[in-house]
């Protein structure tokens, strides 16, 4: 058996469970190196800010657009 137990029925349920629109569980774990890997770090950072602002941008439209319950009265 594999040490993460990928092919439990378990796991095969919460693999079917996170494709139905369910949001996934992220595990990090760190590996010790001299120095760290700048290229990966950056990718990270730059993807977290890409999603970040496109968060921002969502909520800030939806605060925008004119709600179509208050224009019937």
């Amino acid at each position: 058996m594999s040490r993460t137990h990928k092919d439990s029925p378990k796991s095969k349920q919460v693999r079917a469970a996170s494709r139905k629109g369910r949001e996934r569980r992220i595990s990090v774990r760190g590996v010790r190196r001299a120095e760290p890997d700048l290229r990966k770090l950056g990718r990270a950072l730059i993807d977290l800010a890409l999603a970040q602002a496109e968060a921002d941008a969502e909520a800030q439209s939806a605060d925008e657009s004119p709600n179509p319950e208050s224009a019937d009265d």
